[in-house]
């Protein structure tokens, strides 16, 4: 079998062994500078012991149906590294997340491998080995691949499996696979990759929280994502963000005004998208003032509570480097504000594995039952 697949027969042989194992790796290469949803260009999958190979989805004839199955098997871990994407990818393609799926950044970090851990680095600290980055920046949608690229883009899968086995025994070791489960759960979850139009208004930024701008800024920018869906297009190529904010402060109520948008032209007013979006201003304008959506702002961090959010960090920095964790996936700034407001609160640092090994001093530190020292040079903490 080649190591570029690119027929049925191939694809179905090659689909079959990977259902022999227990997992197989998989990574993908793709586009979107030019369209709305990524363009799947190569697809990379490695059983524990086979060759790797690449699956050619541009080539015509392919039916990708034997491996969106595979994806679905509840049987098989299906490994990545910085999974989001590529979930993303499958989802846009079969209406499904893949699952159950492991992924090498994220257990990565729950072992302590530091934040966001690039795969290079990975492959470096675990199987020693120094990748070739040339062919990171190509263009996947080219053919014919050349050997250089198709190096680059098996090697991603090669190691993978190294990675896995590895990161697999620690969180064994440790007792942490039940923590990388829960993180599993939420990045496999359809809402992480469901693109809603109407909420869409949200990723733009506005000089003000006025009910009735964000009614008129939520109708342009659903207008838009719709727009840019059915056309396959990036949002920014219909009208860009700064536009339809503007037009949120200072909406539009003729074709005139709207020509005389700065980023708009006088031919779009007029043409078939200028009505539509003018009909969205319409529309957000007339919205009565109990449906115009309202953003909750964050009240500022009480100045005299930083001294205590100040300590929050050092013990949440100490627990971590106890316990062999990256501080970034048990908690950021927003989280350790909300904490020191309301210790008690419906928070992520109070649940699972994250109180187990932070939520739970965090609160004795809150009530003076734990004070931090230096001993040995070292800042540590104390049972008082």
């Amino acid at each position: 079998m080649n190591s570029v697949i690119n027929n049925q027969d191939e694809l179905n042989a090659l689909c079959a062994e990977l259902a022999q194992g227990p997992y197989f790796t998989i990574d993908t290469e793709f586009l979107r500078d030019k369209t709305y949803y990524p363009q799947l260009c190569l697809i990379q999958v490695a059983s524990p012991e086979g060759e790797p190979r690449a699956i050619d989805p541009l080539m015509t004839g392919i039916n990708l149906q034997p491996l969106f199955a595979l994806l679905a098997d509840e049987k098989i871990v299906k490994v990545f590294h910085a999974a989001r994407q590529d979930l993303e990818i499958f989802f846009n393609l079969t209406g499904k997340v893949p699952h159950p799926i492991f992924d090498t950044q994220v257990a990565a970090m729950v072992c302590g491998f530091g934040e966001s851990i690039g795969y290079y680095s990975l492959v470096a600290d675990i199987c020693g080995v120094h990748l070739d980055k040339g062919a990171q920046f190509t263009d996947w949608s080219r053919r014919p691949l050349s050997k250089k690229q198709l190096l680059y883009a098996l090697d991603d899968v090669t190691y993978l499996r190294d990675i896995y086995e590895d990161l697999t025994e620690k969180l064994k070791t440790t007792g942490r696979l039940s923590w990388l489960a829960q993180e599993m759960e939420i990045l496999t979850s359809d809402e992480t990759y469901q693109n809603r139009p109407e909420d869409s208004w949200e990723r733009i930024k506005v000089r003000t929280d006025k009910p009735k701008v964000l009614a008129v800024l939520r109708e342009v920018a659903a207008w838009r994502e719709r727009e840019a869906q059915g056309r396959d297009v990036p949002r920014q190529r219909i009208v860009k963000d700064e536009v339809l904010a503007d037009m949120a402060i200072h909406p539009p109520e003729t074709t005139e005004e709207l020509g005389k948008i700065r980023g708009l032209s006088p031919d779009f007013a007029r043409g078939k998208m200028g009505k539509a979006l003018l009909e969205a201003v319409h529309k957000g304008l007339a919205t009565p003032p109990k449906e115009c959506p309202r953003v909750e702002r964050r009240p500022k961090f009480p100045s005299d509570m930083t001294p205590t959010l100040e300590m929050l960090k050092m013990l949440l920095r100490i627990e971590c480097a106890e316990h062999g964790v990256a501080p970034k996936l048990v908690a950021n700034g927003e989280d350790l504000e909300a904490f020191v407001i309301n210790p008690e609160g419906d928070l992520p640092i109070n649940k699972g594995w994250r109180a187990e090994i932070f939520g739970t001093a965090a609160r004795k530190l809150m009530t003076g039952q734990i004070a931090l020292c230096m001993k040995n040079k070292q800042i540590t903490r104390i049972e008082l």
